[in-house]
């Protein structure tokens, strides 16, 4: 009977290994399930903020990863590239391990940027960047959705955990975009007005 409890127990942490390994491929992006049981959408954003830079200085920093310039750290990979259009590899660090998506990218100069998920920790997102000048700033919006399946599981994940984590990776992008896209508007000034002297 011993043997037999014993058994049972091995296979049981044998079944909690496997469910919590697989569970950790797919929030890596590693392994992509695609199943739509019981997909809900859930709104990401609306974020928005106001960058003291021109909108193409604004969209030539979000873009950079994308065109083949210097990125300023972003962990991107682009994977194929044509104008107007890429798909790119984001590599995220989120809390213990770095999730891995794959996502076209249609660059529309200066007004928009738009992201449409081809496979990843979720079965479905759409993101856009918008870009509005307004009185010689820009307006950065961001909005978008994520789709995620199991019914309420899903659910409750979305709600509590990748939507949070979604919109504080965005917001963190947001804010290197805004300081590298001013400090960059900054030394244009500088140059333009040492120029002027």
């Amino acid at each position: 009977m011993t043997t037999l409890w014993i058994a049972v127990g091995v296979l049981g942490a044998l079944l909690v290994a496997f469910c919590a390994g697989s569970f950790l491929l797919l929030a890596m992006g590693r392994v992509h399930l695609d199943l739509g049981w019981g997909r809900s959408l859930h709104e990401l954003g609306p974020i928005a903020i106001d960058v003291a830079a021109p909108r193409e200085l604004v969209f030539e920093v979000l873009s950079a990863p994308y065109v083949g310039r210097a990125s300023g750290g972003a962990e991107v990979e682009v994977l194929a590239r044509r104008e107007g259009i890429a798909v790119a590899a984001h590599f995220t660090k989120v809390h213990f391990y770095t999730a891995r998506t794959v996502e076209v990218v249609e660059l529309d100069a200066p007004t928009r940027i738009g992201f449409r998920h081809l496979t990843g920790p979720v079965p479905h997102a759409l993101e856009l960047f918008e870009l509005e000048e307004v009185d010689r700033h820009t307006r950065l919006r961001y909005g978008g959705e994520i789709g995620i399946d199991f019914f309420v599981l899903g659910r409750i994940a979305a709600r509590y955990w990748v939507r949070p984590q979604w919109e504080r990776t965005v917001r963190a992008h947001l804010a290197d975009v805004k300081g590298r896209a001013e400090q960059r508007a900054d030394r244009e000034r500088t140059r333009e007005f040492g120029g002027n002297a």
